[in-house]
């Protein structure tokens, strides 16, 4: 499997490095020139192998698509400027012709089987589309990722906020992102997270949290009264410093002081090692991060999840959440906005990763959050002193 940093050096890099790595293998118009670059059957002006299912008539039916839908959003930005717009049809009007581009897209991806064509393709349509589409700040903000990062912490308080920021077409381009799959399940995923969180300390005296990954923290401020109440002790970890301000400007408000909530610039990667783990925060009785273990190879996720686990105190729990791939339409992320981090894994991919960790299968359960894209894994780790008490009043029973 290739490893973490090489992908990072790949898709990580600015947009026109990227367009020197993988433009000479898109099947289209080069986007510097406009001259036309589409495939011949001479293989030799191309870095990659050529792609052997009809590449031509792909590209050629995705360009002409491209084109089309330019000049639908173009009709429909003249609407906009009308005072008397019926805005819901203008907004499914906007919706319909956007999930067809998307399914031309996802028509392309199964047709050309080729990662780096399909890699260039997504960078020419968002090209193509951006005098246009980057009018809704939402889909310029997750195309370009101004704090040098997918999925940062003012990305996901938009998305928590679930409000357009944009005006004209941008507006109804911003409804239409919020509204998507994934948009959604975001909002359901901070809730569902409350509600096991709620249910954690309620059971709890004093007990010691570890929050990794942790943004912005809003599941940590919604949760003050609880943590108040139980004696907890969270520590929030992240390695953006500047969301771990935005947290404690906001906990100064809910006035959770720094004996509740402890909040520490760390990279979460050096918790692969137990003993260095161990050593750093001790034994935990709830661990949890959503959002992150998304973006982690097989391999790095499994070292990591095994080292939580450890991590845990008897009767400890570790909560893990997940993007259920089978449950939204990918191409909205890899094409409409450039947001391809987080990994394409289903419910088998889940199971042999909790299994490759050493998670015991009797020690989890699972839950969904509303819609059910979002799926939690709960791991209770064993407490022996608690069996043994269940077994001697079943005996003496």
């Amino acid at each position: 499997m290739e490893s973490l940093e090489r992908w990072q050096g790949d898709d990580r890099r600015s947009g026109g490095e990227r367009r020197k790595l993988i433009e000479s293998s898109f099947l289209g118009p080069d986007v510097r020139t406009g001259k036309d670059r589409r495939f011949r059957g001479d293989s030799s002006r191309f870095k990659i192998r050529p792609v052997v299912t009809k590449p031509e008539q792909a590209a050629t039916v995705l360009n002409d698509k491209i084109e089309q839908y330019i000049q639908q959003l173009g009709n429909l930005e003249t609407l906009c400027n009308q005072s008397n717009v019926d805005q819901e049809k203008l907004l499914s009007d906007i919706t319909m012709q956007t999930d067809s581009m998307l399914e031309a897209c996802a028509k392309f991806e199964q047709h050309v089987s080729d990662k780096y064509t399909i890699k260039a393709a997504q960078l020419y349509f968002r090209d193509k589309t951006n005098h246009i589409v980057s009018k809704s700040y939402c889909i310029n903000r997750c195309r370009t990722w101004p704090r040098g990062q997918q999925g940062d912490f003012e990305t996901l308080e938009l998305a928590y906020k679930n409000y357009p920021l944009s005006e004209g077409i941008g507006y109804y381009l911003d409804k239409y992102l919020l509204s998507s799959t994934v948009g959604v399940a975001v909002r359901e995923r901070i809730i569902k997270l409350r509600e096991l969180l709620q249910e954690e300390l309620k059971s709890r005296h004093a007990p010691r949290v570890l929050n990794l990954a942790c943004g912005s923290c809003r599941d940590v401020f919604e949760l003050a009264t609880e943590i108040k109440s139980s004696g907890a002790k969270f520590i929030c970890v992240d390695l953006d410093s500047n969301a771990l301000d935005f947290a404690r400007d906001r906990f100064s408000h809910a006035g959770l002081l720094s004996d509740s909530v402890e909040l520490l610039t760390y990279n979460a990667l050096r918790m692969f090692d137990y003993e260095t783990a161990e050593k750093e925060f001790g034994l935990q009785d709830i661990i949890y991060s959503v959002g992150y273990f998304d973006y982690l190879p097989d391999d790095f996720l499994v070292k990591l999840l095994n080292t939580l686990y450890k991590l845990l105190n008897p009767g400890g729990s570790l909560i893990m959440a997940f993007k259920d791939a089978a449950r939204y339409r990918s191409q909205v992320y890899h094409w409409l906005v450039d947001w391809d981090g987080f990994k394409q894994r289903v419910v088998p991919d889940f199971d042999r990763v909790l299994h490759l960790a050493e998670i015991p299968s009797s020690a989890l359960s699972v839950t969904r959050a509303g819609s059910g894209t979002i799926i939690f894994y709960l791991a209770k780790k064993n407490n022996p002193h608690a069996t043994g008490e269940k077994q001697a009043a079943q005996s003496s029973s």
